[in-house]
């Protein structure tokens, strides 16, 4: 059987490691690479290694940066009452593209999922308990999944034990889920239509 050369082996393990990549996807970003000039390849490479070398991690909310703090813990002209908690640095620049939410972030950079060994300890979880002074609101934005939902049971159970002398002025709340614009009622399946019928507002 005929083996593929070891360096465009190597590449394509390497691609398959990627989150939603495949084997045959490795094999096909391998190849296109390869019929790339030299050149560019070179400039693919300092990316690559700029990726770490080029990059922080905030030490106050662990948004990744290129500076320490990162621009939104410096900016002065932010809500210092509200911290909002996320998963991922992704999803702290889909609430800033919003521009709706002008508070502080905490990026965990995961959740808490047991089938997948990743505990508290895993995450940035317990540094929270530490930015919680001045905060009025602590607005928990992890995603709407079983992992998610914990991860804030998690969270609010930690500050009630660990801080109970916050729990009178400390208000936590959740982002509402329910139906996207555009969406018909009778695609959706039950938990999104009770979390909908949950979030519903006075117009």
């Amino acid at each position: 059987m005929l083996k593929l050369p070891k360096a465009i082996r190597l590449l394509v393990e390497k691609f398959e490691r990627l989150p939603g990549i495949g084997p045959k996807s490795a094999q096909r970003l391998v190849f296109y690479l390869l019929h790339n000039p030299e050149s560019e390849l070179s400039d693919f490479a300092d990316k690559l290694l700029a990726l770490k070398r080029e990059t922080v991690l905030c030490s106050q909310c662990h948004q990744i940066a290129e500076q320490d703090p990162c621009p939104i813990c410096a900016d002065s002209s932010r809500d210092l009452t509200q911290l909002c908690v996320v998963e991922q640095p992704l999803d702290l620049l889909a609430l800033e593209r919003s521009d709706q939410y002008h508070g502080l972030y905490h990026v965990l950079h995961g959740c808490i999922a047991p089938l997948s060994n990743i505990g508290p300890d895993q995450l940035y979880l317990r540094d929270i308990l530490k930015r919680l002074t001045g905060v009025t609101e602590l607005i928990m934005a992890t995603n709407p999944t079983m992992e998610g939902e914990a991860t804030s049971m998690y969270i609010t159970q930690l500050i009630r034990q660990q801080k109970p002398e916050l729990i009178e002025r400390l208000k936590i709340t959740r982002i509402g889920h329910g139906l996207p614009i555009g969406a018909d009622i009778e695609y959706a399946d039950g938990i999104t239509l009770a979390r909908a019928l949950e979030g519903r507002r006075n117009i």
